[in-house]
């Protein structure tokens, strides 16, 4: 059996000193957000708020000068996700074009493509969305049906759906994984990314989804003789599948895996802090307990990707623990506090409870399913 281990990140002086300009900022930025509104987490959309970040430097942090970059560390990007995550702040018009889409650009993408996109990105000027799950896949990539075929002149012409994609009726562009080559039963082979302009290309039709809060963050989107330049080929033909499971690296390993439902901690904190009871004592100090430790192993898989590191493996684990300390945590509230969840409620209790109840369910499905991410970790410890 292989051990897993995670680095212990090196405290930063600069890292500390941006974290007391981040938190004075957001401070000022965000003070009218209600805590109910705070709870929305990553999924607050706010084109200005992240512009906002862009003029601080503060997207596309690691990234290089030359593409809109600042070259600063893994850690001091960490802090300025951490923080935001913490306040409730509006982070989803840039959130997955600075945590995965920019770096799988730097990564695959053309010269062109690199130049023409990421200082947007890092001007928080430009939203991404993730054309990967499909009707009938769920989250085994692997069997997507969405394909694009090659014609005569180099270009594409694409043909399918994609199911659950976040903010796509906001978004600039997506990465979309397709077959491009051979069946479902080939796996792993036959696939590849595509970098598609949202805006600018005709055949695509994005519906809404609705969901239980009746808020609409999810989407389909169909793709119907969709004609794509040559150029829209990411990285190279039939390594989609390989790159893919560098993007989903980043997807998986961030504090959001654990701090999503961190409004209701705050507020459960706030309801009991004048209560003397050891029960709920026993349970905060438990929370917190899983808490630190989450933080500890997050801030290991950013020390992995300072080091240049596939943390693939870590970041399943720290998504799986997450979920589950975030699914949990609805539950031990209700257990400590005698207040109905309402979403409709003026105490900020009970509505943020609600919130979290109903947005607790995705969080074990969101960037792959429990089964998925204890598969891999199986795989890569000898037990599969």
């Amino acid at each position: 059996m292989t051990r897993i281990t995670f680095p212990a990140p090196v405290e930063s002086e600069v890292a500390e000193k941006l974290r007391a300009e981040v938190r004075a900022f957001l401070v000022a930025a965000i003070a009218d957000r209600a805590p109910l509104v705070r709870a929305e987490s990553w999924n607050g959309f706010d084109r200005k708020f992240s512009r906002a970040l862009g003029r601080r430097g503060w997207l596309g942090m690691t990234w290089p000068k030359e593409y809109g970059g600042h070259e600063r560390s893994a850690f001091e990007r960490y802090v300025v996700v951490e923080e935001t995550l913490a306040a409730g702040a509006p982070v989803a018009a840039h959130w997955i074009a600075d945590r995965q889409s920019g770096p799988t650009l730097l990564r695959y993408g053309s010269e062109s493509q690199k130049r023409e996109i990421l200082p947007r990105i890092a001007a928080g000027e430009c939203v991404f969305c993730i054309g990967m799950s499909e009707p009938d896949a769920g989250s085994d990539l692997a069997s997507i049906r969405t394909r694009a075929e090659r014609q005569g002149d180099g270009s594409w012409v694409l043909n399918g759906t994609k199911l659950w994609t976040t903010y796509a009726h906001e978004a600039d562009y997506m990465i979309l994984l397709c077959r491009t080559s051979g069946d479902t039963s080939d796996r792993h082979n036959g696939v590849s990314q595509l970098l598609i302009d949202l805006k600018k290309v005709s055949g695509i039709s994005i519906r809404p989804i609705f969901d239980l809060m009746d808020q609409h963050h999810f989407n389909e989107v169909h793709f119907e003789d969709v004609k794509l330049p040559d150029s829209a080929l990411l990285g190279e033909e039939g390594q989609g599948w390989k790159q893919v499971m560098g993007e989903l690296a980043y997807e998986r390993s961030g504090p959001e895996r654990f701090l999503s439902s961190i409004q209701l901690l705050i507020e459960l904190v706030g309801v009991l802090q004048s209560r003397e009871c050891t029960a709920a004592q026993t349970a905060i100090g438990r929370l917190f307990a899983h808490l630190v430790t989450l933080r500890h192993m997050s801030r290991g898989v950013a020390a992995l990707l300072e080091a240049g590191e596939n943390p693939a493996t870590h970041a399943a684990i720290v998504k799986d623990l997450g979920a589950s300390f975030e699914q949990e945590l609805p539950e031990i509230a209700r257990g400590l506090v005698d207040e109905a969840p309402d979403i409709h409620a003026k105490n900020d209790f009970a509505a943020v409870l609600a919130y979290t109840m109903m947005a607790a369910p995705a969080f074990s499905l969101r960037g792959g399913t429990r089964e998925i991410l204890r598969g891999i970790i199986a795989r890569q410890i000898g037990l599969r």
